[in-house]
């Protein structure tokens, strides 16, 4: 991927927040979707949310979307896919996690940075729903998980899906729960996210009281606290280290036997440059984009006030290389 950030937008941080907050054209992106609540083996639901067809054609190529931590369908990231899967004739999805399409779900977990089971299921149900080409792309934290999903399944993965891509993801968790405690990022990124997790939280004790240990959770100034009061316990890790270790996608990403894009910027102010993966840490079917500007899931492009379609514009169009020889083998 070759990106050159704006001139008017200096910095990883700049680079992050204006397309999350002050682009006026991902505001005022209006889209219909269509939302479907998909049961779930264990007695819960999920909501996914579709874009214009339910269900798509199966000439289509559908593209389903795996947000980030506390994301949804309306993320600007996700209306930005969602334009640019318009554009291309694709069908378009956002398969939300436990408890972020707006109601709180029924179950005593969430969700969390290696779910792929979660992952595993939701594209099996995918799969059986639409006879099209599949490709996934997970962004910041369902990128990490879409990953582990693929090291899980090896060459089965393909079966399911065409081709994957990871949009900043955290693949070291370690190095980026630290990075985002520290300094300016633990006072606005930190606190952003806090401030929507514990409510959240706080709102699953109300169904499970005694879950977790309340007042802890309530006491977390990190995502490492956070998820050693909250996360870890709920999900059945022992603690924040044993999650982030057992949760990270780069110790394994040899295992990955289907084509995969990792895109991180190296200015990523969540994801330090010194962790990412290098090539030979890789399998041969996965390809790195690490450009030097774009930030945490930016990628901003144009003049003043211009848009943030570099980035999934690139992604689709590599996703989309691979779904010619899955049309064959599904119709042929």
């Amino acid at each position: 991927m070759h990106y050159v950030a704006p001139w008017w937008l200096p910095g990883g941080n700049l680079q992050t927040i204006w397309p999350a907050l002050a682009s006026r054209r991902a505001a005022n992106r209006k889209y219909a979707y269509c939302r479907e609540r998909w049961a779930t083996p264990d007695a819960d639901f999920i909501d996914v949310d579709w874009l214009d067809v339910v269900p798509p054609s199966p000439q289509q190529t559908l593209l389903v979307l795996f947000h980030g931590l506390e994301g949804s369908s309306n993320s600007h990231y996700a209306r930005d896919f969602a334009e640019i899967a318009r554009a291309q004739g694709l069908a378009f999805a956002v398969s939300h996690f436990r408890g972020c399409s707006g109601e709180i779900n029924l179950a005593p977990r969430a969700y969390h940075s290696g779910d792929h089971q979660e992952i595993g299921w939701i594209l099996q149900r995918f799969r059986q729903i639409h006879r099209g080409p599949i490709v996934a792309v997970g962004v910041s934290l369902g990128g990490n998980a879409l990953l582990r999903w693929s090291q899980e399944m090896g060459s089965a993965a393909n079966t399911t899906v065409a081709a994957v891509a990871a949009v900043s993801a955290p693949l070291d968790l370690a190095a980026s729960g630290h990075a985002i405690g520290r300094g300016f990022n633990r006072r606005v990124y930190t606190r952003m996210f806090l401030n929507s997790m514990k409510p959240r939280a706080l709102r699953k004790f109300g169904q499970y009281p005694g879950l977790f240990d309340r007042d802890a959770m309530l006491a977390a100034r990190t995502l490492y606290e956070f998820d050693n009061a909250f996360t870890a316990p709920v999900h059945g890790f022992t603690s924040t280290d044993d999650y982030w270790a057992r949760a990270s996608a780069k110790p394994r990403m040899k295992d990955i036997a289907l084509p995969a894009l990792v895109v991180n910027a190296r200015n990523d102010p969540f994801i330090p440059a010194a962790c990412l993966p290098r090539q030979d840490e890789v399998s041969d079917h996965v390809t790195l984009w690490q450009p030097a500007q774009g930030g945490h899931v930016g990628f901003p492009q144009g003049r003043l006030n211009g848009h943030d379609r570099a980035m999934p514009d690139a992604v689709c169009n590599w996703l989309l290389q691979f779904t010619a020889k899955t049309t064959r083998n599904l119709h042929g």
